[in-house]
């Protein structure tokens, strides 16, 4: 079989000069239509008519067929039938099964995407396909009347039925139907694009629209957390997934997470069973970066995913494993210091929730009222338990203490049972900021709930959950931090509670200084600039 890409590019209008050869990351526009056109499986040839000398410089260094376009044929009055059909003074179309218009404002479909329409064409032995996209909307038309709605009624925006319009992308149809006044032939169908591939580039806005969309990177994701683990690492790469210009994939290795772990959520979720799982889902999604969020990696592991994907890059978080120095980048904001090249650590690198950002700090007040008690999505040490029962002293029956109980929590059943009127149980909350304003001191792990409760100013008592959680040393005095070790007694936990139940106000505002001191709302700007350079 053969088939023919006609790829019309006049020189750009008084409006949009030299649009066809306007740079985008480093390659004129027109670029990348050829080179759709030179990739396909299906195209055997490709030839570019135009009055540009510019493009047709590019065309031959490309090694593409060009046919130097009469002027004529070059303003706004003449069709694409006509501009396509000079053609045939020059090549015999019937040579060919298929003759496929690629026009030049369409710089940001893909060569599979083309590939799959073109096979689509073939197998359905379709006279013509083509390229559209969705614009389903409110449309209005002026009458002798005055102005009158098209839809019969009003709903919501996706209930409407698709309108679709054409698309620059391609329009494929068999070679007897090309003529003067119509490329369209007696069978025809429609091909859907998503909206990032059916961008036609008519003015400067769409230029910089499609520099943005060939710009972004295939990037995934693979996260674990569990009830040992704890639940943070998912709601990191949620936060990061939010930050990207793409829909990510995130990979989770089914013997370590549950998928409900994940909550609501609208991104591509793949279980895997294996390292081999996931080097198979990264080729086949041609990934460029992979962030890993799975605490210390190997260097087997390491080496495998450079192995099989040379190219890629890789990222790590809080990374302490033999496999961190083969990451491209390893950002760790628990730990404070110099490490390798490679890693940035301190709290410059610690992602803020979204919902944090905009809270303001708050106001120390003369009594302590509320405590906050929060040990993460898991707990494994059962410091909850521990809180309950001093909470339950009647010495306390003046102090509201909240609970926050995380998904991961074993238990969590019997201890939403507890019934006391200073105490609140609440279970895998949404509205932390909310909770937390309320609050005048708080007890929590050694991880990044810390950050969070430093951005509000909340004097706090820390407890490590394991070794690892002691190295975390932002939580310390110097940050504003009652920081009392792994494992304390009841009676420690207890004195500290005390301490700041008891303080002062000007106690309690000193440590808020403390505390607001770092500035922990630019981390995500410049771990996103620091990915986006790789």
């Amino acid at each position: 079989m053969k088939i023919l890409s006609v790829i019309p590019a006049c020189e750009g209008s008084k409006s949009f000069p030299n649009k066809n050869i306007r740079m985008i990351n480093g390659k004129p526009m027109i670029y990348y239509i050829i080179n759709n056109a030179i990739k396909s499986k299906y195209i055997t040839d490709v030839i570019v008519t135009t009055n540009s000398n510019e493009i047709i410089t590019i065309a031959k260094q490309m090694g593409v067929r060009v046919k130097k376009r009469c002027e004529d044929l070059c303003n706004a009055e003449v069709s694409l039938d006509a501009v396509v059909y000079d053609l045939s003074s020059e090549i015999n179309f019937l040579e060919y099964d298929y003759i496929i218009t690629m026009q030049s404002i369409a710089p940001t479909l893909k060569v599979t995407t083309l590939d799959d329409a073109i096979r689509r064409c073939i197998e359905q032995e379709l006279d013509t396909l083509i390229s559209v996209t969705n614009r389903a909307n409110f449309y209005w038309k002026r009458t002798k009347d005055g102005v009158v709605p098209l839809n019969e009624k009003r709903m919501n925006k996706h209930q409407l039925s698709p309108f679709y319009m054409e698309a620059g992308a391609f329009l494929i149809t068999r070679s007897q139907y090309i003529c003067q006044e119509s490329r369209i032939g007696k069978k025809c169908d429609i091909y859907e694009l998503e909206s990032d591939e059916a961008l036609d580039v008519f003015t400067f806005g769409d230029l910089k629209q499609a520099e943005n969309i060939l710009s972004r990177k295939a990037i995934a994701f693979f996260v674990n957390g569990n009830s040992h683990r704890g639940l943070g690492h998912i709601y990191r790469v949620l936060q990061l997934a939010d930050e990207l210009f793409t829909k990510p994939d995130i990979y989770y290795d089914i013997n370590q997470t549950k998928p409900e772990f994940f909550g609501m959520v609208n991104y591509n979720l793949y279980p895997i069973n294996g390292l081999e799982e996931l080097i198979e889902g990264l080729k086949k999604h041609s990934c460029e970066i992979l962030i890993n969020d799975i605490l210390s990696t190997t260097k087997e592991y390491m080496q495998a995913l450079k192995k099989n994907l040379p190219k890629m890059k890789i990222v790590n978080f809080e990374d302490e494993g033999e496999g961190a120095y083969l990451a491209d980048i390893v950002f760790n904001a628990l730990y404070e210091g110099s490490f390798a090249s490679n890693v940035r650590a301190g709290s410059d690198y610690y992602i803020a929730p979204k919902q944090f950002l905009m809270c303001e700090p708050i106001i120390i007040k003369e009594q302590v009222q509320d405590v906050l008690v929060t040990f993460g999505g898991a707990d494994p040490k059962s410091y909850t338990n521990e809180l309950l029962n001093i909470a339950k002293k009647s010495k306390y029956n003046k102090i509201h203490f909240h609970f926050i109980l995380g998904k991961a929590k074993k238990d969590f059943h019997e201890l939403l049972q507890e019934k006391k009127d200073n105490i609140t149980m609440m279970y895998d909350v949404t509205n932390m900021p909310e909770i937390m304003s309320d609050c005048d001191i708080a007890i929590t792990s050694r991880g990044r709930t810390g950050f969070e409760l430093a951005m509000l100013g909340i004097p706090t008592i820390s407890v490590a959950q394991n070794e690892r959680e002691q190295r975390h040393n932002f939580m310390s005095e110097e940050n504003g931090f009652d920081y009392l070790g792994i494992n304390p007694s009841e009676e420690k936990l207890e004195e500290a509670l005390d301490r700041l139940v008891n303080s002062g106000t000007q106690y309690r505002k000193n440590i808020q200084k403390k505390m607001l001191s770092k500035n922990l709302h630019n981390g995500r700007k410049h771990i996103m600039n620091l990915i986006d350079n790789l």
